[in-house]
Order: C-alpha cells, then structure tokens, then sequence
C-alpha cells in the first residue's frame, strides 16, 4: 500500500502493454477470456503474478489491438460539453477505423481492377469513404481513483495519445512538457481532487554511425525513387535549341460585355511576325459557340469560357541584332447572330501576347466601321450587315503595310464594348538555364536571347506614358470648366 500523496513514474515503449488493476482482475479468470487476446493477456497475468505482480499501480496503457482503441476513436467528440449530440456526419464518419487491416484483400484488389462497383458492400463503403491512411494508435492512461479503490472504469483518464501513420508521422497528444510545466487533471467527486502529470521524451539518442548509416539509406532511397520518376517522365522530353525561345499559351476567352446586339460569337486568328514559326497541327485561328448574354449591373455579358491553345517558337536569327522584337499578335472579331439569321459586326480588336510568363488577364476594348447617315444605320437594324473590314489586321498594323505612316484619316469609327482574355503563359529556353545557374534577376526571356533589352525598354516607356496620360485626363476632369477654359482662352 502506498501513501496518499504519492507520485509514480514509468517509462513507456511504443505499444508496451501495462495492465491496469480492471484488467488484471478481469483477465485473471480464464471463463472471462473469449478472443485470442484476451487469452495471451491472461497468460501475461499469471506469469506476473508469479514474477510478484506488476510493477505500475495508476499508470497503464491501451495499444492498438484493445477493444478500449476501437471504442475511443467511435466515441470522440468534437467539443468538450456533455450535451453534444453528434451529427449525422459524425455518427457516419465514427465507424471509420483507418486501418490497414480492415480492408478486404478481395475488394482491394477489384477496385485496382474495376472503374465503378456497381453493388459496393457497406465494409467497401466504410473502407473508401476517406483516404484511408494506414494508422496505428496507443493511449497511456491514468487510474485516478480513490486511494485504495483502483479498477473502476469511470476514474480512468486519457494522459496520453500517440498515433504513428503510415508514412511515419508520429503525433503525441498532448505534447511533450517543457518549460511550461506539467497537464492538470481535476476530478469532480466528494472531494475536488487535482492532478498534475508531465510527458518526457527519454528515448536513446541516435548513435552517429546510426545516423550516418540511416543518411545511406536514405540518399539510397531518394536517388531509386529520382530513377523512378525520370523513368516515369521518360527521355522524350524536348529540350530547346540555343538561341531558340518556346512558348505555350493556354488561353481562354472569358466574356464579351457592352455590345449592342445578343447572340455573341467572337473568331480570332493569330499572326506570327517574321522569325516566328508553330508545328504543323497547330491551329491558330477558331471561332467560339454563339453565347447569349446576361445582365450583369449595367452590361449584358456573355459568358464564353471558351478555352484554346497555342504553340510557338522563336529562332533567333542574324537580321534580328539591330531590330525590335516582333510578338505575336491576337486578332478578333465579335459578331452577332439573331433569330432571322442576320449577322452583324459589333467590334474589331487586337492583343499582343505576354511576354512575360505567368497569369494574365486583359480587357481589349473593341471597335467598328460606320458609314454616315441614317441609311446604313437602318440596313443594320432591318436587314443586317454592315461595314467590314476586307483584312482584320487593319485593326492594328495591316500586314501588307510596308511603308513608313499609316493614315487613318477619314475612316470613321464607333466604340463598341469589349471582350476579356485570362492567358496562362509558359516559356522555355536554355536561357533560362543559364540565368538559375548565374543566380541572376531577370526581367523576361528577351533580355537573354541577346539585342532585344530594347524592346523591354520601349515597352516600359510606352506604358509609363499611357499612365501619365490616363492621371492627366483624371486631373483635367477634376478641375472646374471656368479655371480650363480660362487657361485656354490664355494660352
């Protein structure tokens, strides 16, 4: 017997099985044992009463094959009140044990083999509902009962629990006590009793040819699982040429808003500049389905989702030293289709691509032709049809365009509404290469491929210049009309 103010410490392996005093007096009668387990556990007993009992008195653990395990993970709850009632999820989610033993060899292997179980079993839908982890579980608990009264259930408490998955994670709940001092247990009874308890970690330090031979391992480990991988990803890999610049674009054309007519369909085509090519099977043109619109605040929108893909390649050549860079060009066309069959043009448009990788999202605003007069207007509205252009890369810089000012002068158009693009752009080069192994910053792929630094340059002051353009009409449209009017009657 020992004093009431006692303290007891023992250390603990991994599933190290401790009776408790419920245990011993349950397991010692044999009519009692019905499983397997229950009769080695009897077995256990008997040679520790012959060995003079067991060396615990309140300390005693739960491994993962006691039924104490199964009924714990059923049993938890997800707060502390004793008037949590579970969800219906709850109640279905606690019958899963994940447990690598609790899955059936024969429906394992025909999930390997069939897509759908047309009649799946209630242990196959157990077993599948969530990822099954493979986990193993042990619980140090306290007998905390009253001096001289151990082995009743209801004084048994959780001091400790420790999960180790299959990938070797090892979680211990609570944590190890450090600086903060011990976990307090307090007993609600006759008498309001507290206990206090602490958790250290007295495993054997790894000795340093143990750990350089475990360094082996794993190195030996990595470089199979890197040999795997490359023989997974195969040697078909396509690298590109010096010089040469590869780009990927997964596109989407998103919506078109603000256009006067429904029934929207967009077709765009992509013009590649001189030193630029595509692979043969490559498309660079198409035509998006016709999309009713919906209103969104003040706009009607049609929503297009329409995605699309394009490959390109640069090849530097011995002409491009002394001149710009040309980027490839996206030209559109947003028309409308009605009930009669009529088509109408809404807007003409055009986008340079990205040349920097990443996610992009533009907002192109759109155009079109207008004759004078009402009789244009009227055949548009009645019949349909309206001015077109005869080559849509008029919308920027036609192609056949070979001198040295173009003049818009006299061509009248009319704004229309626009239509927005979200790119996802990749591109790869041994540029690339060279920069990560030089740890250099760059910009864009441009700057590497040699003598286009001035194109970065000129896109960086064309942009400068359209941001002081816009902050200059906003400051023009804040100041009063009598003070600009002034000013001008002035100047």
């Amino acid at each position: 017997r020992r004093p009431p103010d006692e303290e007891e410490e023992a250390e603990v392996g991994w599933q190290e099985k401790l009776f408790s005093q419920f245990e011993v007096d349950l397991y010692r009668n044999q009519s009692a044992c019905q499983t397997p387990l229950d009769r080695q556990y009897h077995e256990e007993i008997l040679k520790l009463e012959k060995a003079g009992g067991r060396k615990n008195y309140r300390i005693f653990t739960y491994t993962d094959h006691d039924r104490f395990t199964n009924l714990e993970e059923h049993c938890q709850k997800v707060t502390d009140s004793d008037h949590e009632v579970p969800s219906y999820l709850a109640e279905r989610m606690a019958n899963v044990r994940r447990r690598r033993q609790d899955r059936r060899p024969i429906e394992a292997s025909s999930l390997k083999s069939k897509i759908i179980t047309w009649e799946p079993s209630e242990e196959f839908i157990k077993n599948n509902h969530v990822i099954n982890t493979p986990v193993q579980t042990m619980y140090i608990m306290g007998d905390l009962g009253p001096y001289g009264k151990l082995g009743h259930r209801e004084y048994e408490h959780v001091l400790c629990t420790i999960k180790v998955d299959g990938n070797g994670v090892i979680t211990v709940k609570p944590d190890f006590t450090g600086t903060k001092g011990g976990y307090r247990i307090e007993l609600d009874g006759e008498k309001r009793e507290v206990w206090k308890y602490t958790i250290e970690n007295v495993s054997v330090q790894v000795q340093p040819e143990e750990e350089e031979r475990e360094q082996r391992v794993f190195r030996d480990l990595y470089s199979r699982h890197k040999e795997y991988l490359s023989g997974l990803v195969g040697s078909e890999f396509e690298m590109t040429l010096p010089g040469t610049l590869r780009v990927f674009v997964n596109g989407e054309i998103v919506s078109a808003q603000g256009y006067e007519y429904d029934n929207l369909y967009v077709h765009f085509f992509l013009e590649l500049p001189n030193q630029w090519s595509s692979p043969a099977f490559q498309q660079l043109s198409g035509v998006t389905q016709t999309c009713a619109t919906k209103t969104v605040g003040w706009d009607n929108v049609a929503h297009f989702c329409y995605p699309f893909t394009l490959e390109m390649f640069f090849t530097q050549g011995d002409e491009s030293e002394d001149s710009l860079l040309q980027w490839p060009v996206l030209y559109f066309e947003v028309l409308s289709l009605d009930f009669w069959q009529r088509y109408r043009v809404e807007g003409y448009g055009s986008l340079v691509l990205p040349a920097s990788p990443g996610l992009h999202v533009l907002t192109i605003p759109t155009w079109r032709p207008v004759e004078l007069g009402t009789v244009a207007e009227l055949r548009r509205f009645f019949i349909g049809g309206s001015p077109e252009l005869e080559d849509i890369t008029y919308a920027r810089i036609p192609s056949t365009f070979k001198g040295e000012r173009l003049s818009r002068f006299g061509f009248r158009t009319e704004t229309t509404g626009s239509v927005t693009f979200r790119f996802y752009c990749l591109q790869q080069s041994k540029a690339f290469l060279e920069t990560s192994a030089l740890r250099q910053r760059m910009q864009s792929v441009l700057d590497r491929l040699g003598g286009f630094s001035q194109q970065s340059s000129v896109y960086s002051v064309l942009e400068a210049f359209q941001r002081a353009r816009r902050r200059m009409q906003e400051a023009r449209k804040s100041l009063p009309q009598d003070l600009i009017s002034t000013s001008a009657s002035t100047v």
